[in-house]
């Protein structure tokens, strides 16, 4: 028998739909997140900032000249109101002078430069047109080394991108590890990072004055709810997993954490999706942690602890239900030529020298040297 020749190769050509796939991804993600970010401070507007006004005559005047820019909850001391400002359950407190002449603003810049600066900018308006002056304190005021109040978002980011990158790593070993080795990898990770992250931070740069042990908490919940979801949407999305945990944790979760631009600024979409998203909740926990005595820290871990346990619990229960198939031989021909495709052979049967493997089905075997002699000599 004399091998048949190979007909000539064409080179293949792939589907637009192959090409056009990581396009519009790419093209998706670059708008949402100049969407996101530059979109949001473009012209941020105050909607009913919480601010606590002493006497009620003052806060008639106030409500009437600000509208719907302010909330006024009218307070009986001030000794009261700023204590609901040391707590975070307002953000600023607006009050009159010993002479009840002047008008003093107590603001908490804790809350985010954008937010205090908006209500500064409000209260001066009112002030300058009820021809009152206005003096400003700081009674909640920012660490030496977080001057602009955003080491709390760069943490939670750098956290939340590890997790990210992580979790697109275990994909790559869904195959060649175990569901529980998964999950133990992952979770280690997430404790690691936690610790790492809250030393920096705190300890060593001295940018967060959160306690380290409830930073380092906060922040590995916060790893394991970004790598957990992410592996969860690789698993029942598929490839497009992976850009979709982009969009919702990197992208809408960050630039809606109120950090760069406070809650208070944003419209009402945006200020809701914040306080779903493990970013958003992240940021608020550390600067509950740092500055307002934990006041409304729960709130947050358990916006964290769902995110984690709900994604690791739908992650187990899709992969358990995958069995595996069991390995079958199958044939495929490729330029007119038979060639064996099989899952699961012995190594034995590999030819030697050119590095393939070939099933004994296919291997032709060699002629002896006498039955070879013996039919020369028949001919003969």
């Amino acid at each position: 028998m004399h091998p048949q020749p190979h007909p000539p190769h064409h080179r293949r050509r792939h589907p637009i739909s192959i090409w056009l796939q990581p396009f519009l991804i790419g093209l998706v993600i670059v708008s949402a997140f100049v969407s996101c970010y530059v979109g949001l401070m473009r012209d941020p507007q105050p909607h009913r900032i919480p601010v606590a006004v002493t006497g009620p005559q003052l806060a008639n005047k106030v409500q009437q000249a600000l509208g719907d820019s302010i909330d006024v909850r009218r307070a009986d001391s001030t000794a009261e109101a700023r204590d609901a400002l040391r707590h975070r359950d307002i953000v600023a407190v607006l009050g009159t002078g010993p002479h009840g002449k002047d008008l003093k603003l107590d603001v908490a810049s804790a809350n985010g430069l954008s937010t205090t600066t908006a209500v500064t900018k409000l209260v001066t308006a009112y002030a300058h047109g009820a021809d009152q002056h206005l003096s400003v304190s700081d009674i909640v005021p920012l660490d030496r080394y977080d001057a602009r109040g955003l080491a709390g978002f760069y943490v939670s980011f750098g956290v939340t991108l590890s997790g990210f990158a992580l979790a697109q790593n275990v994909v790559g070993l869904s195959g060649l590890l175990h569901l529980r080795h998964r999950f133990t990898l992952m979770a280690v990770f997430a404790a690691a990072s936690g610790l790492v992250a809250a030393a920096i931070a705190g300890p060593v740069l001295g940018a967060v004055p959160a306690p380290y042990l409830p930073l380092a908490f906060v922040l590995a919940l916060l790893a394991a709810a970004a790598a957990f979801t992410t592996k969860m949407l690789a698993t029942y999305v598929g490839p497009l997993g992976i850009p979709l945990a982009t969009l919702l944790l990197l992208t809408v979760g960050n630039s809606t954490s109120g950090a760069t631009i406070g809650t208070d600024l944003m419209p009402s979409g945006a200020r809701t999706v914040s306080a779903l998203l493990p970013p958003g909740a992240a940021v608020r926990a550390i600067a509950d942690l740092s500055y307002f005595q934990s006041s409304h820290v729960l709130a947050p871990l358990a916006t964290l602890i769902l995110w984690a346990a709900g994604s690791a619990v739908l992650l187990a229960f899709r992969t358990t239900k995958q069995r595996p198939a069991a390995p079958t031989p199958h044939r495929a021909r490729t330029d007119d030529t038979p060639v064996a495709h099989w899952a699961d052979i012995d190594e034995r049967h590999s030819a030697p020298g050119n590095g393939t493997t070939r099933h004994p089905a296919f291997t032709v075997p060699p002629k002896e040297p006498d039955t070879v002699l013996k039919a020369s000599s028949d001919c003969v």
